[in-house]
């Protein structure tokens, strides 16, 4: 009697995240000790493994290890639902990660992979098309909220075991990734043309197809703007069709 619960359980804790660096508690037995701490290890690395496949596919058994027993001893997870880990994760890549080791690609990798997970747990729906987008040019326009434009320095949808790149290219990548009325998650990869009308549109929750083309014509600086609505008008038209423009 007389134990301090609250303490009792921080040490619990504290070994099943960091058993290296903090004893177990003197009056458990070390056997069952080890074995919740495998069950509570096992249990996060099956989710990352689950949610991030390709990162999972480039790193050696060791290098994951140590990533996942790094990520579980010294990120603090906000949210008590197993769906908030990938994001949790994300979260320790960008603000605790600090391995100069890392490959210089890796969190762009975790975030791409993690966007398909969000997507299709989203809470949003998106309603068919009820109208023809052949006359787009003379409506509002919106981004729907299950598309999701993305830029990143390296390819990462090229990444694998066989394509590591060491350093970023000069040209960005570009990808919009969606989810259709059928609930399917798509990945396409696009234009600079295609992201700047997307990133216009999103800045807007309304705005006129024409609006959106002019803008992005006077940015292009182009000699001859109509090529660019005309261009731009076809590209909204596309995007429309798969419901990533909503009107």
């Amino acid at each position: 009697m007389g134990i301090d619960f609250k303490a009792k359980q921080l040490e619990f804790a504290a070994y099943i995240r960091d058993p290296e660096n903090n004893p177990a508690p003197a009056d458990a037995l070390k056997p069952r000790m080890a074995m919740y701490r495998e069950l509570f290890f096992n249990n996060i690395d099956s989710f990352l493994t689950a949610n991030f496949p390709v990162l999972r596919a480039i790193l050696d058994d060791p290098q994951w290890q140590a990533l996942g027993q790094d990520f579980f001893a010294k990120h603090v997870c906000h949210s008590p639902h197993f769906s908030k880990i990938p994001e949790e994760f994300l979260d320790y890549l960008q603000n605790e990660r600090d391995n100069s080791a890392d490959f210089p690609f890796m969190l762009e990798l975790a975030h791409y992979e993690w966007v398909e997970m969000a997507l299709s747990i989203a809470q949003e729906n998106v309603p068919d098309q009820q109208q023809s987008p052949d006359k787009l040019l003379d409506r509002s326009i919106r981004l729907s909220p299950l598309a999701w434009p993305l830029a990143y320095q390296y390819p990462v949808q090229k990444i694998s075991p066989n394509f590591l790149p060491e350093a970023a290219p000069e040209q960005p990548t570009f990808l919009i990734v969606y989810r259709n009325p059928e609930d399917e998650v798509h990945f396409i990869e696009i234009t600079p043309l295609t992201y700047r009308l997307l990133e216009i549109i999103q800045e807007h929750e309304q705005i006129l197809t024409e609006d959106c083309l002019k803008q992005v014509a006077e940015e292009s600086k182009h000699p001859n703007p109509d090529i660019i609505i005309a261009g731009g008008l076809q590209i909204l038209k596309e995007l429309a069709e798969k419901t990533i423009i909503l009107f």
